[in-house]
């Protein structure tokens, strides 16, 4: 990534994921390490940047189920330049661009804050400098500036400067003198003081991140896309807040996944995957026959153009109307529709045998060798994670609509787990149950309304969705001390629906950018013996929670609206684990309470393993 300058690198699962488009990324340029802080510009910097735009570039990967879901006719790679084309020269090799952000920079001796302009930079530099204090130093060294700590975001997705004319209240208003932000005598944002060389006026940071802070001083968003150079300023209605610029809550990508399951992962696919759109998109199977015969794909097959041109038609058949969730019925199909070791070149599975003393509670056991996974960003938002494509406040990551999406391929392993169908259709119609997870829907459903007026929200929490998500965060944190992944290594896969489809599994996996993206470890984790130690240490654990009793009883101080009893002390992940943020999170469906034991799903197998009777 860099502006006209390089600043550094990031690896191609941050540019999808927490670095994506949008997204406040610091570097330390140049060899005494500066820090530049930038927002990560949007797609038509990536097409500004290569010679070879849209889907002409030759990073490019396709996964037609992705595609047909995202309205795309193929998904770009974040550039590695040595992997361009023979023959580009090496002035013309694709970097992703960042905008500097925030445009107000701090000298760490003097404690100034002014404009980027205000600073001293070197011709062919992007670090600034404090022209005063170097010449006060001798010049023997350059006091370089860096980005003030504090911005302003809205929940559309905005990004802004703080006020800082505006906070500090100069008398008279029309001063504009030099402003210092130095710490004083106090503790926290009350010993930190913003002041007025010229007029004299200061005034404290306390306060400065009250929701309606700046509501009372009458500013409003200016809807700035720093990521989007070209968009003009939007007139937003959201209030903006303040934000320090590192925060957590500052970047929410919102990700789409698939993974490449048969028949789309076979040799046959490969082959026709750069013509795809045109078959797709072709208005008769004879205008699609005609297509494959001229491009001799029968030939290059090995196949008759007959038996191509069937097989052709059967997967276009197989992609029309897709409904909002078939990606994850048809893998879960994958799944658990097979009896005997499957072997596909990128997707590989075996059942497992289902230890006696689980079959109340899990159904199947498959361990996945080989997996291939094609995880797309679509926007992102700030503040809160995104409730789903859906939410009104998604903020974009391109202007317009291009027919590609930055995206990357994993590879990895993984192991999946389905859920008694019967035991668990009896358990999530008790009374008791239903009440706790209303509670949480009823949360959840208020948050909804509170972003996204006069839409419903897009599903219902309930029992088998926070009893699934559960159960993937218990094994995630346990099978991280069997396996040899660290625990941010390990990712859930959800697969939840109670109506006709009836889907109650959940898919924990490992996958990495580079061409094997396993060491075998967790698969192995899938055996009847290692399942059945990993059910009973991570439920166990779950049993007794070191923030309890404010933890099991759901307290707000150590749980978030939307979670039940979860705390990071007992069920909470690396965020880029969990498929919801860390939200719709309750362990007392899993264990119990200590009154009301039975609640939990497992109760009757964790009474089992403390007995001694497994």
């Amino acid at each position: 990534m860099a502006t006209k300058n390089e600043l550094g690198h990031v690896r191609r699962s941050q540019a999808v994921g927490t670095h994506g488009p949008g997204a406040i990324v610091d570097f330390k340029a140049g060899g005494r390490g500066a820090t530049v802080s930038v927002v990560a510009a949007g797609l038509e910097a990536w097409d500004e940047q290569t010679r070879m735009p849209g889907l002409g570039h030759p990073q490019i990967i396709f996964e037609p189920r992705l595609q047909q879901k995202l309205g795309v006719d193929g998904f770009r790679l974040p550039p590695v330049a040595r992997q361009l084309a023979p023959g580009v020269p090496a002035p013309f090799a694709d970097s992703l661009v960042g905008v500097q952000f925030p445009t107000w920079l701090q000298c760490p001796d003097c404690k100034t804050i002014a404009r980027t302009k205000y600073w001293n930079v070197d011709p062919g530099k992007v670090a600034r400098y404090c022209g005063a204090c170097t010449d006060a130093s001798g010049g023997a060294s350059q006091i370089f500036v860096v980005p003030v700590r504090f911005i302003l975001a809205c929940a559309k997705g905005h990004l802004d400067d703080f006020p800082w004319d505006f906070w500090v209240s100069h008398e008279p208003r029309g001063c504009r003198g030099n402003l210092k932000l130095a710490g004083g005598n106090k503790a926290g944002l009350a010993g930190l003081v913003l002041s007025c060389e010229k007029c004299g006026a200061a005034r404290t940071m306390e306060g400065c991140f009250d929701r309606q802070a700046l509501d009372r001083l009458g500013l409003k968003c200016a809807g700035r896309s720093p990521w989007l150079p070209k968009e003009p300023e939007s007139d937003c209605k959201e209030l903006p807040r303040a934000l320090q610029r590192g925060a957590s809550n500052l970047y929410f990508p919102f990700n789409q996944s698939a993974l490449d399951i048969p028949p789309w992962s076979d040799s046959i696919q490969k082959r026709l995957e750069r013509y795809w759109q045109d078959l797709v998109q072709a208005d008769s199977a004879g205008e699609r026959t005609t297509i494959l015969k001229a491009l001799k794909l029968d030939k290059k097959l090995g196949m008759t153009l007959e038996a191509l041109a069937k097989e052709v038609e059967d997967r276009v058949k197989n992609l029309e109307a897709p409904t909002k969730d078939s990606l994850r019925h048809e893998e879960y199909r994958q799944f658990v529709e097979r009896d005997q070791p499957f072997a596909h070149p990128e997707f590989e599975i075996r059942p497992e045998i289902v230890p006696p003393e689980l079959r109340s509670s899990v159904e199947r056991i498959v361990t996945a060798t080989r997996l291939r996974e094609v995880r797309a960003i679509v926007g992102f938002t700030r503040i809160v994670p995104p409730a789903g494509q859906d939410d009104a406040r998604m903020a974009p990551i391109q202007l317009g609509r291009r027919n590609w999406l930055p995206a990357i391929e994993l590879r990895g392993e993984g192991v999946f787990i389905d859920l008694n169908g019967s035991r668990l259709r009896e358990w999530e119609r008790r009374r008791e149950v239903l009440e706790r997870a209303e509670r949480i829907d009823a949360r959840y459903a208020k948050a909804w309304a509170e972003r996204n007026k006069d839409v419903p929200p897009p599903r219902t929490v309930t029992p088998r969705l926070l009893l699934v998500h559960g159960v993937a965060h218990a094994l995630m944190k346990q099978l991280a001390l069997d396996c040899g992944y660290s625990s941010a290594a390990l990712r859930e896969r959800l697969y939840v629906d109670d109506t006709a489809q009836d889907m109650a599994g959940l898919l924990i996996y490992t996958a990495t950018p580079d061409s094997e993206g396993t060491l075998g470890g967790l698969a192995r984790q899938g055996s009847p013996a290692h399942m059945m130690r990993a059910f009973q240490a991570a439920l166990l654990s779950l049993t007794w929670c070191s923030s309890d009793p404010l933890c099991i009883d759901g307290t707000s101080s150590l749980s978030h609206q939307l979670n039940g009893a979860a705390c990071h002390a007992c069920m909470l992940a690396a965020e880029t684990s969990c498929e919801e943020f860390n939200y719709l999170l309750d362990r007392s469906l899993l264990v119990g309470t200590p009154e009301e034991r039975g609640l939990g799903f497992f109760a009757d197998f964790i009474e089992a393993s403390r007995s001694g009777g497994l």
